[in-house]
């Protein structure tokens, strides 16, 4: 008997239309755990990176965590990956101390195609992005992608929400903290580390070998 394959989660927020993108980054930086979680990816960047290195943003939106990584890092050559035009406007005005080191890729990391002529990082991050994929059974395509365009020994921080006691209800659309980890693993990394929970927030680092 054939298994029907779940459908994806439809998004109640439309990211390409500029009322939306605004509204949900005005709101955005509010939320629990959120300025923990982007201060450790901060903290972890800065100790994984060097001299520039080149790091890539998965569902970078109005530029959040590329402000702060630039802070820090104002060597890195930085590209910000987002299929929504309307968010990259609202980079562009964020990021414009920056503008001669960051590239504004408009693709979707749904896509099968979204590596295409991508040049190999040493860093990849994401936060708050994973579950855009309106399924969690599409995360693990995405991590063997990331690890495609890894530099060897290269690092992926990712960060997303939890369906744990404490985090988000939606099973289909947030995976476990063991279950973010176990997809990691399947993907193909060497190595994946818990590094902090806040909010309804886990950030992991995995590593290519």
């Amino acid at each position: 008997m054939s298994t029907k394959t779940p459908p994806d989660v439809p998004s109640p927020i439309e990211f390409r239309e500029m009322t939306d993108a605004r509204e949900w980054a005005e709101t955005a930086e509010q939320r629990p755990g959120r300025s923990e979680i982007l201060n450790r990816i901060t903290q972890e960047a800065t100790r994984l990176t060097g001299r520039g290195d080149r790091i890539l943003e998965l569902g970078s939106g109005p530029g959040f965590l590329a402000q702060r990584l630039l802070q820090r890092l104002p060597d890195a050559h930085y590209t910000a990956l987002d299929f929504s035009r309307a968010m990259h406007e609202l980079a562009r005005a964020r990021l414009e101390p920056w503008s001669a080191q960051v590239t504004f890729l408009e693709r979707s990391f749904k896509s099968e195609s979204w590596t295409e002529g991508l040049e190999p990082f040493q860093l990849v991050v994401t936060n708050q992005a994973v579950h855009e994929l309106r399924h969690k059974r599409h995360a693990p395509k995405l991590h063997r992608q990331v690890l495609d365009v890894l530099a060897p020994e290269g690092s992926y921080l990712l960060s997303d929400h939890f369906n744990d006691p404490g985090g988000l209800e939606n099973p289909e659309l947030y995976m476990t903290r063991d279950e973010q980890m176990t997809a990691l693993q399947d993907a193909g990394f060497a190595s994946v580390e818990r590094l902090a929970v806040a909010g309804t927030l886990v950030l992991h680092l995995a590593h290519k070998a």
